[in-house]
């Protein structure tokens, strides 16, 4: 932030030295003195935070030095190296040839002029997200936060300011929970095509430079392929996530793919170990949020990138997934999706004992796009009247009712579903079962035959007694009354393509 004193970096040769082998002597101190150790049967003993299966919703944020080209995703610094790739022929004509214009060359125009860490807070709390992940780092290897391992970051180059630390003061200001990501991993190789051809990534690279390592790219799906990271890539992506640890002290921190490669482990345990036992120094449970299997089970909050599972499970989990569909950031060409679907993917999670983390791209500038404000306040809006079927609520004994079923696993959330109004998916709370009907009814009539009385049938489904049914942000009564075919419920007629949400309250 401004007006403090520039950070003192940790110099090349400091790096290859003495100060590095004390932060990695601390680390493996800090492992040694907590309760947990960096083994997987000590790891999944962690303390899940209590606030996470309660609150629900949270808002990932791409914003970077990708956000400044803003052309059709944020791997624009791996396809511009890349000879049969649009985005090569795409860099070529806007900005110049590769040994003139590189992707190091964006940072200059990395300004952030518009960026205001206060506005974006409240627009998240209007949006009725109760927690927040700005990415700390992407695969592009340029770091939104302060620094001693590497200048190439907010601080000391383009906007100059400290991104992460501002958004953490706005929202927890907010009373929002702090959270990041790093995918550093994948810098591995993320620049390595641009050894290829002449361009502006040529060797020697060491560590400390911005394109380092760039090694040729492996197959990214294997879980051991070649060329194998070796220990001073992954010494130094220990140091880097220990570093956004003690600074930042996230309550959550979230890792993308490629983690999962077999050469990742014994470092992955060693941060989870580090992390977990600072989170306990702090009296702050924390978690790591992974994906692909990377982390043992048991050991952290399994994600599933757009997409979801078939099933209710009896363990919190969470389902990351974007305002657009073709991004995760800003780009001109977005493929938004509508607050109404965005919100049954929410129900979708939330019914089956997960979280929803939604991905916003800010403009380059800092400045958050008009649709992604409207979809947000709309989705808060909604909240604000059915906020208590979501929020603080728990998985019920069914979770959906209905013909209609979301695909299970990743990227399978890319074409909306089209519900009937006889699906409906299901949360308790308290004194309440809550329904939440997909498609308004255009009778206003509807039966929920998870609710049927079953009393007097001898059957195994629902044997509870209805006090009353009311339909949430609605003051006048609704007629109902159960039978053996289902609950049946008379709503107000109204155009309406939200979701709707009844209140059951039980004696």
């Amino acid at each position: 932030m401004k007006g403090e004193r520039p950070v003192r970096r940790l110099s090349q040769k400091e790096n290859e030295g003495a100060v590095m082998q004390q932060e990695l002597e601390r680390i493996t101190r800090v492992i040694g003195e907590g309760p947990y150790r960096d083994d997987w049967e000590s790891l999944a003993g962690m303390e899940m935070p209590a606030w996470f299966g309660r609150e629900k919703f949270g808002i990932f944020i791409h914003w970077g030095l990708y956000s400044i080209p803003a052309h059709n995703n944020e791997w624009y610094s791996r396809n511009m190296y890349i000879r049969n790739k649009e985005e090569w022929e795409y860099h070529r004509r806007t900005y110049g040839d590769h040994t003139v214009f590189g992707y190091k060359d964006f940072i200059p125009l990395f300004r952030a002029e518009k960026f205001c860490p206060d506005e974006w807070a409240e627009l998240i709390k209007a949006s009725g997200a109760r927690y927040v992940f700005p990415v700390a780092e992407h695969h592009d290897g340029f770091q939104m936060y302060k620094s001693r391992i590497s200048c190439w970051n907010a601080y000391e180059m383009g906007p100059r300011r400290d991104i992460l630390g501002e958004l953490k003061e706005a929202v927890k200001a907010q009373g929002l929970h702090f959270c990041t990501s790093s995918h550093r991993a994948e810098h591995w190789f993320f620049m390595g095509h641009g050894k290829e051809f002449p361009s502006d990534v040529k060797e020697p690279l060491r560590r400390g430079d911005f394109y380092w390592p760039a090694m040729e790219e492996p197959d990214n799906q294997s879980l051991q392929s070649q060329p194998y990271p070796d220990e001073e890539f992954l010494q130094d992506w220990l140091l880097r996530t220990c570093e956004l640890i003690d600074h930042y002290q996230p309550e959550l921190l979230y890792f993308d793919w490629w983690i999962q490669h077999e050469a990742f482990k014994p470092y992955l345990k060693r941060v989870a170990a580090y992390y977990y036992n600072r989170g306990k120094a702090w009296g702050m449970p924390t978690a790591i949020c992974y994906k692909h299997d990377a982390m043992m089970f048991g050991s952290g909050i399994p994600e599933v990138e757009r997409g979801t599972f078939r099933e209710p499970k009896p363990y919190l989990w969470q389902t990351d997934t974007s305002i657009a569909r073709n991004s995760w950031c800003y780009t001109d060409t977005l493929e938004y999706r509508t607050a109404e679907e965005i919100l049954r993917l929410l129900i979708e999670a939330v019914s089956k004992n997960g979280n929803m983390l939604l991905n916003i791209g800010p403009r380059g500038d800092g400045s958050i796009p008009e649709t992604d404000q409207k979809i947000l306040r709309g989705i808060g809006a909604w909240l604000k009247v059915n906020g208590e079927a979501v929020y603080h609520s728990r998985v019920w004994r069914v979770s959906a009712e209905g013909p209609t079923q979301a695909a299970e696993g990743q990227f399978a959330d890319m074409k909306p579903l089209r519900y009937t109004e006889q699906d409906f998916r299901f949360t308790a709370r308290g004194d309440s079962v809550y329904v939440f009907v997909m498609r308004y009814p255009q009778s206003g009539c509807l039966t929920v035959r998870s609710l049927r009385d079953a009393r007097d049938q001898n059957l195994p489904e629902f044997h509870g007694l209805i006090k009353h049914v009311s339909l949430l942000g609605e003051r006048e009564n609704i007629s109902w009354h159960t039978d053996g075919d289902g609950l049946h419920v008379k709503i107000p007629l109204r155009q309406q393509t939200l979701p709707a949400v009844l209140r059951v309250k039980m004696k």
